[in-house]
C-alpha cells in the first residue's frame, strides 16, 4: 500500500519474480563490477595514492583476518521503494571489507567496547584510588556495579597469578590511570580481539544489544520519517480541497512509483556494487565515473518515463472508471516531469555518498527538504490560490532541490575526494552497470505491484473507497517507517557479528530485534485503534471518507503486530545470507494468499475496501508466522561456517 511518493523512503529490496535468476545474477555481481573496475583501470592513467586510506594514526596496517569485525562488516545500504518492502544489500561491500576511515574508527570502537565488557579489557575511566575509601564512597563501593567490578577485578587478579603469562593477561594491566589502561591501540585491540574470539570469549548481553539496536536505528528512523514526510505534506494539503484531488494524488503516486520512481531506484542499485567496488580499488575519482555513467543512464531512461506521464490521463481513463479522477492525476503526472531528472540525481548522489560511508549527508538533506516541501504544499496550494496543481509542483521544486543540497555537502563538508570531474569515459563501458541494474529493478517492482494493485483496485470501488485508500496506505506507511529502519539496523548487527564468527551473540542480537518488533508492533496496535476517530480529521473534512477510514483502522491496526514482526524477521534472514527465503515467503504469501483473498472478499464476497485490506493482513501474518519458525529452527554455527565459505569464495 505505497502511499504518495514512497520512493522517498531510503532502504528495501523484496525480492521480484525469477528469483532464483536473480539470486544467480546476484551471485556474479561482485565478478562483473571487478571487471568493470578492472578495465576502467586499465584505461586510467592517473597516479592516485590507494595505500593512503589503509593505514592507522599510529602506523599499523589495518588488517582483516578470519575473525575481525572489519572484514565482516556490512554498510546499511538500502532503498524501500514501497509501503512494506524489504532491504537490498550488496553483496559485494561485506565480502571485501570497503570502508572509508569513520567505518573503520566505529568498528574497532565496537571491538573495543566487546573487549572491555568481557573484561578483556580494562574499564575506559580507572578508578580513583581514593573511591570507595572514604565516607562518601559507601554508596558507590556497596552498588551493584560496584561489587561487579570488584568481582571482576578479582577473577582478573586471579587470571594473572595463576595463569602462564599471555595476550590477554598482559592486557589486565597496563597503565591503571589512563583509560582503557593505556591498551586501546588498534595494534593491541586487533591481536586482542583475533585471541578473544578464537577462544570464544567474546560474548554480549540483552542490554548491550538494545542499546546498540536503539543507537544505531533511531537516526534511521529519523530519516526515514523525514523522506516520508514529503509525500504525507501533499496528501495532508491535497486530501483538505476534496475526495476526488485525494484519490487522484494516490493514483498518480501509485503510477509515478511504478513507471517511474521504481525504476530510478531499482536500476541505482547497481551503484550499491560498482561504487563500492571502486572506492576499494583506491582510485577514488572512479567513484564519481560510476555515478557519472548512472546519472547520463537514469536521464536516458526518464524519456520513455516523461512519455508515459505526459499521457497519463489517457492510460488510467482505460483503467479507472472515474474520469474527473484520472484526469487530475494525469494531470499530477505531467507536472512530476518537471522533477524527474533531479530525483534519478538524487538517487545516484545518495549511493554516491553512501560507498563512501557518508550515511548522515541525506538526513541533513532531508532537514532542509523536509520543512521546506511542508511549507511549498502549503504556500501554492492554499496562499497563492493554486489549488491541486500546487502539490505536484511543490514535490516537482523538492526533488530539484535534493540533488543540488548533496552537491553542496559532497562539495563543501565531505565526499569531493571521490569526484574526478566529468569526463568522457562516463559515456562507455555502461554493459556491467546494466547488468548488475536489472536484477535490482525486478526486485523493486515485485513488491511494489504486490501493494499497489489493491490502490488501483479500490478505484473501482468508488470516490469515497479510493479517498479512504489514500488515507489508509498514508497511514500505515507512517507507522511502517519506525520497524523498517530497525530491520535495517538489526540486519546490519547480526551480519556483522556472523561475518565476525560471533554465532551466540548474533543470536542474542536477532532476540532482542524481535522483542523490539513486538513492543513497536504493539505501540502502533493501541495507537491506531486508540485514535481511530481522531487521525481521519488529519487528512480530510469530507465525513463519508473520514468514517470508511475510521471502520478500516481497526483491521490496520490488529496487522501492525504481523508487519512488525514480518520487517524485522526479514532484517534477521538478510543479516544470516538467507534473504532468498524472505523472498520466496514473501512471493508466496502477497501473491498466492494475500492478492486472491483481497479480490475473492473485496469484489467476489462484496466487503469492498474492507476486503481488499484483509488480503495483505492475512498475508504479512502468514509471513511472519512462516519467517519466525524458519529463525527459531535455524543453526546460527552452520551460519557462520556459511559466511566463512563466502567470505572464502569472494
Amino acid at each position: 500500500m505505497a502511499a504518495p511518493h514512497d520512493q522517498y523512503v531510503g532502504s528495501s529490496s523484496g525480492l521480484g519474480t525469477s528469483l532464483r535468476a536473480q539470486l544467480e545474477s546476484l551471485s556474479a555481481s561482485s565478478s562483473i563490477a571487478e571487471a568493470a573496475i578492472a578495465r576502467d583501470l586499465e584505461e586510467d592513467t592517473e597516479e592516485e595514492a590507494s595505500s593512503s586510506d589503509e593505514d592507522d594514526s599510529d602506523g599499523s596496517t589495518i588488517r582483516q583476518s578470519e575473525f575481525s569485525m572489519i572484514n565482516s562488516y556490512r554498510r546499511p545500504s538500502y532503498v524501500n521503494p514501497g509501503a512494506r518492502s524489504t532491504s537490498i544489500f550488496s553483496s559485494s561491500v561485506p565480502e571485501h571489507g570497503y570502508l572509508s576511515k569513520k567505518e573503520r574508527a566505529a568498528v574497532r570502537d565496537e571491538e573495543r567496547s566487546l573487549l572491555r565488557d568481557n573484561h578483556l579489557l580494562p574499564p575506559k575511566h580507572p578508578r580513583r584510588g581514593s573511591e570507595g575509601v572514604l565516607p562518601g564512597g559507601i554508596g558507590k563501593r556497596l552498588s551493584i556495579s560496584a561489587l561487579r567490578k570488584v568481582r571482576s577485578a578479582a577473577d582478573e587478579e586471579t587470571a594473572i597469578d595463576t595463569d602462564a603469562p599471555s595476550e590477554n593477561s598482559a592486557l589486565i594491566g597496563g597503565d591503571p590511570t589512563l583509560p582503557y589502561g593505556g591498551l586501546d591501540t588498534p595494534r593491541t585491540i586487533n591481536k586482542t580481539w583475533d585471541e578473544a574470539v578464537a577462544s570464544g570469549k567474546i560474548s554480549t548481553s540483552w542490554r548491550r544489544e538494545a542499546k546498540v539496536l536503539t543507537k544505531s536505528s533511531a537516526p534511521l528512523i529519523l530519516t526515514f520519517l523525514l523522506q516520508y514526510s514529503l509525500p504525507v505534506a501533499s496528501v495532508f494539503t491535497v486530501g483538505h480541497i476534496g475526495k476526488v484531488e485525494l484519490g487522484a494524488v494516490s493514483l498518480a503516486s501509485m503510477t509515478a512509483s511504478i513507471t517511474g520512481y521504481a525504476v530510478y531506484q531499482g536500476l541505482a542499485t547497481s551503484l550499491d556494487t560498482l561504487c563500492s567496488q571502486a572506492y576499494g580499488s583506491g582510485r577514488y575519482h572512479l567513484v564519481g565515473l560510476q555515478l557519472q555513467r548512472m546519472l547520463y543512464f537514469l536521464w536516458l531512461i526518464t524519456i520513455p518515463i516523461s512519455l508515459i506521464w505526459a499521457f497519463g490521463t489517457q492510460i488510467l481513463s482505460l483503467i479507472v472508471p472515474e474520469k474527473e479522477t484520472a484526469r487530475l492525476a494525469g494531470l499530477y503526472l505531467k507536472i512530476l516531469i518537471a522533477g524527474a531528472p533531479g530525483y534519478a540525481a538524487f538517487e545516484s548522489g545518495k549511493r554516491f555518498v553512501q560507498a563512501q560511508g557518508l550515511f548522515s549527508a541525506t538526513m541533513y538533506v532531508l532537514l532542509i527538504c523536509a520543512p521546506l516541501n511542508a511549507f511549498m504544499n502549503y504556500l501554492f496550494v492554499w496562499v497563492f490560490g493554486w489549488g491541486f496543481v500546487g502539490a505536484p509542483i511543490a514535490v516537482s521544486v523538492t526533488e530539484t532541490v535534493l540533488p543540488l543540497l548533496l552537491f553542496l555537502y559532497v562539495r563543501f563538508i565531505d565526499g569531493y575526494q571521490c569526484w574526478g570531474g566529468f569526463e568522457r569515459r562516463a559515456l562507455k563501458n555502461w554493459g556491467p552497470m546494466i547488468r548488475l541494474a536489472l536484477p535490482g529493478l525486478v526486485m523493486v517492482l515485485a513488491e511494489f505491484l504486490a501493494f499497489e494493485i489493491v490502490t488501483l483496485s479500490s478505484s473501482w470501488l468508488g470516490t469515497t473507497p479510493l479517498a479512504a485508500q489514500s488515507v489508509l496506505g498514508t497511514i500505515t506507511a507512517i507507522t511502517f517507517q519506525i520497524p523498517f529502519p530497525m530491520s535495517v539496523a538489526a540486519s546490519t548487527r547480526i551480519a556483522n557479528l556472523i561475518g565476525a564468527t560471533l554465532s551466540a551473540p548474533a543470536k542474542t542480537a536477532a532476540k532482542v530485534a524481535l522483542v523490539f518488533a513486538v513492543i513497536v508492533g504493539i505501540f502502533n496496535l493501541l495507537l491506531l485503534s486508540t485514535l481511530r476517530n481522531y487521525i481521519p480529521m488529519l487528512f480530510t473534512p469530507d465525513p463519508d471518507v473520514r468514517e470508511l477510514v475510521a471502520k478500516l483502522l481497526p483491521l490496520c491496526s490488529a496487522f501492525q503486530l504481523f508487519d512488525a514482526l514480518a520487517c524485522n524477521c526479514n532484517g534477521i534472514l538478510r543479516g544470516l545470507g538467507r534473504q532468498e527465503i524472505g523472498g520466496y515467503i514473501g512471493l508466496f504469501a502477497y501473491y498466492a494468499v494475500g492478492l486472491p483473498i483481497s479480490f475473492g472478499t473485496g469484489f467476489g464476497a462484496g466487503w469492498g475496501l474492507y476486503g481488499l485490506w484483509s488480503g495483505p493482513a492475512l498475508a504479512l501474518g502468514v509471513v511472519a508466522l512462516i519467517e519466525c519458525i524458519f529463525i527459531w529452527k535455524t543453526s546460527w554455527e552452520k551460519a557462520v561456517e556459511d559466511a566463512n565459505r563466502r567470505n572464502i569464495m569472494g
